[in-house]
């Protein structure tokens, strides 16, 4: 990717639902763990001056790992002493209340219905990171693209723009439904996240064309499921 300003390897990371996937809490000392602060690095420094305050992270097709890489990005902000919100803007399939341990019975659907404000639904999600914060999806609701396209959604991020260092977006792939592409007007960057063993060039390309045609940010890419064979441990080159 020419035009990617970044580019991250992370170590071999098992992709699924469950706290075991947050390893900068279980082995804060691991490779992995210092990979994700390699990445935390990068985003904070990949535009001079201005570090983006909302970042979508998505990718190309299922199974890359973007929860888990949204996951751990927000607990390597939040051990930095960043006001962080992790939101669940997968309104197919969310993930990230699983991953942090924590229900999902209101969320950002409620905050967008009215039914409550954005304080009354988030979850102080890891006891040892209270700057963490995780907004989940709350009930799927029928429409999710209109849910998203709506002003209510453009007025939350908004919201969370005035009480948060960093509001980190994970969404649906960008193959599967238009969610990302809705998603992406409104962040300020968007972190594309692939699987080593698994993203095609053509679904990559696919990926790019779709969110620059709506002016999308894509600052560059997270390489997951890397060997170590293939980093020398872990790794990132520009």
């Amino acid at each position: 990717m020419a035009r990617s300003r970044f580019h991250r390897q992370v170590q071999e990371d098992t992709v699924g639902t469950s706290p075991e996937n947050l390893v900068t809490l279980l082995d804060p000392a691991g490779e992995a763990s210092e990979a994700y602060r390699s990445l935390r690095t990068g985003l904070l420094y990949a535009v001079a001056g201005a570090p983006p305050t909302v970042t979508l992270i998505t990718s190309p097709g299922l199974k890359d790992g973007k929860s888990t890489t949204c996951a751990n990005l927000a607990v390597v902000l939040a051990q930095a002493g960043k006001e962080t919100l992790v939101i669940d803007g997968d309104l197919h399939q969310p993930s990230l209340h699983k991953i942090f341990g924590v229900p999902n019975v209101n969320g950002m659907v409620n905050v967008l219905s009215g039914e409550y404000n954005l304080s009354e639904v988030w979850e102080v999600c890891t006891e040892p990171e209270p700057r963490l914060k995780l907004l989940s999806t709350g009930p799927l609701p029928p429409n999710p693209a209109e849910l998203l396209i709506s002003g209510r959604f453009a007025q939350l991020i908004g919201q969370t723009r005035s009480r948060f260092d960093y509001v980190l977006i994970d969404s649906p792939p960008t193959g599967s439904v238009s969610d990302p592409m809705i998603i992406a007007t409104q962040a300020d960057a968007v972190l594309l996240v692939l699987n080593s063993r698994g993203t095609s060039r053509g679904s990559l390309r696919r990926a790019m064309r779709d969110l620059e045609a709506v002016g999308a940010n894509v600052l560059g890419t997270v390489m997951n499921k890397a060997l170590k064979a293939e980093t020398g441990s872990y790794g990132y080159r520009y």
